[in-house]
């Protein structure tokens, strides 16, 4: 799989990683298939991964499906929480199980991000932390969080991107661009929506030699085809998916012209 410098931070990562809302929220009963899910995943290149506590127990899952693969993976999770207090705890807990580091550590949605960033900020200067970033999913939070990416105390942000969910290409993407910035995207697949089903106007043929064979390799292809974004992170239970998701993430890139036409295809869906 083809890696990318995160921004200034220097990370190399893949460009397809892994996000688990919805997915590694388990119970441990069901944790097995979690740690398979993790396993395909590292296999296919993909050691980029994403929780948050707002997760649900995703980020203890997660860590314990890591635990033979820590130091080869990358790890971004978030503190989620209004009170600094809370978010310690969130911080204590996250380093516990993810061996004592943080690749990537993110203020959720922009909640209390000026009491957050300092305890982040701290951290970093301690190795715990290698990365601070901030993420947002609403349009009406961009410009706040173009103000928080102007302060210069973050290396990376969290964006929603996709063909039918496009506002981060006003300001948010060129101002990654200009600041040096980490670029994370969720929701490629426009929470599963896109990836429902595929447009019935899609032919693989007209993809194929950009090594898409499927639907949502076009989709997750589209994404990587904009430079200003490092990796993205589609979340799964799926076996098997882990490897088609990550195969999207080699060279070569779609032009304007095929980005032009997938857009077009998941409007029409």
């Amino acid at each position: 799989m083809d890696s990318r410098l995160f921004g200034r931070s220097g990370l190399q990562v893949p460009a397809v990683g892994m996000g688990t809302w919805r997915t590694f929220d388990v119970a441990p009963s069901d944790e097995v298939t979690a740690r398979s899910i993790v396993d395909e995943a590292i296999a296919a290149g993909s050691t980029f991964f994403d929780s948050s506590p707002m997760y649900g127990r995703a980020e203890e899952v997660l860590g314990r499906a890591l635990e033979p693969w820590r130091h080869r993976v990358l790890v971004a999770t978030k503190v989620w929480t209004a009170t600094p207090a809370e978010g310690r705890r969130q911080v204590e807990n996250a380093l516990k199980w993810y061996g004592g580091q943080v690749d990537l550590y993110q203020v959720h949605n922009l909640v209390a991000w000026r009491e957050h960033l300092p305890v982040l900020e701290s951290l970093r200067e301690e190795d715990a932390v290698v990365a601070i970033g901030a993420t947002h999913y609403e349009a009406r939070a961009f410009e706040e969080l173009a103000d928080v990416m102007r302060t210069g105390r973050v290396d990376a942000i969290q964006i929603p991107y996709n063909p039918v969910e496009r506002d981060v290409e006003q300001v948010v993407l060129p101002l990654a661009e200009d600041l040096g910035l980490g670029v994370v995207v969720m929701r490629p697949f426009a929470e599963g929506e896109l990836a429902m089903s595929s447009p019935d106007a899609f032919r693989p043929e007209e993809f194929r030699e950009f090594g898409v064979e499927t639907w949502a390799q076009a989709l997750l292809k589209w994404v990587l085809s904009d430079p200003r974004c490092h990796v993205v992170i589609p979340a799964t239970s799926r076996p098997g998916r882990p490897t088609e998701n990550a195969a999207a993430g080699d060279p070569p890139y779609f032009g304007p012209e095929e980005r032009r036409r997938v857009a077009a295809l998941a409007a029409s869906l």
